[in-house]
């Protein structure tokens, strides 16, 4: 009996570490084990930045314009089609709505081949930072056509979901969260040697916020408001986490700051564990990732009421929520956090807690299970076209 073969396309697979890749790699080691066979088609980098899991079909790119750490594939060639029909996939899972992924939705439906499709992006958001806006009618337009094809959308959040109803998106929208190594981001991995080796003291209050560094994460407001509560509190201290094309102009805004540059595994394990109050005023996530490392990891969270944070955090109980451009809100927020200790450990507490419900077994579980409802419903349909 043949294993299930699941085809995954991707804007993204090991150019760029990230959310959307880190993820995307965590299910295909999972489906892995679990009997699928599984052939993942992304971009073709020169320089990947990390290692991928599975059987990877590098698809001929070019980097994105104004953006050259990411990659844009302009199609799909002869040669990488025919490793797709060769395969024969049972499903195919499209993760980005881009131009490899319009072409596979086209093969899909040229060949009776049932297409999933899960929503990693919040495009519209982007779109404000490259003073694109005019693009949001056309862009979502665009979106309800390709999940219009799609047997399931899975979503991230229930906020999310609900966003994408009011856009009229059209298909069946399965909520699928994403999950955290609630062993690996810990509060045991705390370590005050390391917090000294960065030049803070013991009773330093560490506000860290952990991102790739893109204007497109609101670095304006990182930059204001570490600039606001340092100035207004002299326990607070600053740290970021994390690398990309805006680093070098951040560290000149913020010369009081340490930065570490990109930290993965345990070292970044061990980074949001030796800080005490995170901070991410970024509105363009559809679930949020870091956030949820630094909860599993026993830090409150102020961050912005996005809809990649509003299903996290439970505003006054695990940290504070307030809008991507409230300044003051955002002051406020963190500096009851600093100044009362022991609101703070009611947060971290909480904030551990509630990101122990969220462990990658089990939502991975979930999207096979969601897998398998397209996959029996097909083999009781009969056998598959000949293509």
């Amino acid at each position: 009996m043949r294993k299930p073969r699941i085809a995954l396309f991707t804007g993204n697979y090991n150019h760029i570490r990230d959310g959307v890749s880190n993820t995307l790699n965590r299910l295909v080691a999972y489906l892995d084990k679990r009997g699928y066979d599984v052939l993942v088609f992304g971009p073709w980098s020169p320089r990947p930045a990390m290692q991928h899991e599975g059987n990877y079909v590098p698809v001929y790119a070019i980097p994105s314009p104004g953006r050259p750490e990411y990659r844009i594939s302009m199609g799909f060639p002869s040669a990488e089609k025919q490793k797709l029909r060769d395969f024969d996939p049972d499903l195919i899972h499209i993760a980005t709505p881009d131009l490899l992924g319009f072409r596979a939705l086209r093969y899909a439906m040229k060949n009776d081949i049932p297409v999933v499709s899960s929503y990693h992006t919040h495009f519209s958001s982007y779109l404000k930072y490259y003073r694109l806006g005019f693009l949001k009618k056309p862009l979502w337009t665009y979106l309800r056509w390709f999940y219009r094809n799609c047997k399931h959308l899975y979503v991230p959040s229930p906020t999310t979901m609900q966003e994408l109803r009011r856009e009229k998106v059209g298909c069946e929208l399965k909520l699928w969260s994403r999950g955290v190594d609630i062993n690996l981001f810990n509060p045991a991995q705390r370590d005050p040697v390391w917090r000294r080796s960065l030049g803070f003291e013991d009773d330093d209050i560490v506000v860290v916020f952990v991102s790739r560094l893109v204007w497109e994460k609101n670095l304006n407001m990182v930059t204001s408001i570490f600039k606001k509560i340092t100035s207004l509190n002299s326990s607070a201290r600053t740290l970021v986490v994390g690398d990309g094309p805006a680093r070098n102009k951040l560290a000149k805004s913020l010369p009081d700051t340490v930065f570490t540059g990109f930290l993965g595994g345990r070292d970044l394990a061990r980074a949001y564990a030796s800080s005490d109050v995170f901070f991410f005023p970024s509105d363009t996530e559809t679930f949020g990732n870091v956030t949820l490392e630094a909860m599993s990891s026993g830090l409150p969270a102020v961050v912005a009421r996005a809809v990649g944070n509003i299903s996290l955090v439970d505003d006054g109980q695990t940290g504070y929520l307030a809008g991507a451009t409230d300044e003051e809100r955002f002051t406020k927020c963190l500096l009851e956090i600093i100044e009362n200790s022991d609101l703070q450990k009611k947060m971290a507490d909480l904030s551990r807690k509630k990101a122990q419900s969220y462990d990658w077994d089990r939502m991975l579980d979930q999207l096979a299970s969601y897998y398998n409802e397209i996959l029996t419903f097909n083999n009781h349909q009969g056998s598959k076209p000949s293509r």
